[in-house]
């Protein structure tokens, strides 16, 4: 079990991470607390994070239509023309690099990690983990199963 002050610097090491993934030129703040992607997405985030992002963890565009619950053409479009993400969108990009580091972390690759999320699981009433990315509250569903396995309960 770890203690708080090394649950506090795997944070801080994932939040490290979560910059360089999306580029350090991208997200010039740093991220201290969840709250921090608030801050962030209030100015909005350049649409390159999404490229960044899908090249990290090897997403499609059409995946990372899904998590966002956009098009894959309004992405597209998004990317081309520079356009600022919503606040909204800026935040679901955030919490999802946050879960798919934290994966990586519980099941030691991503690979591993974008396997799980394929499984059906009885925690989750039989759905695939990737099922709740796009809907409201989904991704805090899937991050708390996922503590609840990093700490060996049975989930």
């Amino acid at each position: 079990m770890t203690t708080g002050k090394e649950a506090k610097r795997t944070m801080t090491e994932r939040y490290e991470k979560l910059i360089h993934i999306f580029g350090e030129k991208y997200v010039n703040s740093d991220i201290e607390s969840p709250f921090d992607f608030i801050t962030i997405a209030n100015k909005g985030l350049n649409p390159h994070v999404i490229l960044n992002f899908r090249n990290h963890f090897d997403i499609s565009r059409d995946s990372m239509a899904r998590f966002l619950n956009v098009s894959s053409p309004t992405i597209y479009r998004w990317i081309r023309t520079n356009k600022k993400l919503e606040r909204n969108n800026s935040i679901q990009l955030f919490e999802l690099a946050e879960l798919f580091l934290f994966g990586a972390e519980v099941f030691e690759s991503n690979e591993n990690f974008f396997k799980w999320l394929d499984l059906p699981n009885t925690a989750l009433g039989g759905l695939q983990p990737k099922e709740l990315l796009e809907l409201p509250g989904g991704i805090s569903k899937v991050k708390d199963l996922l503590g609840r396995i990093e700490y060996g309960v049975y989930s």
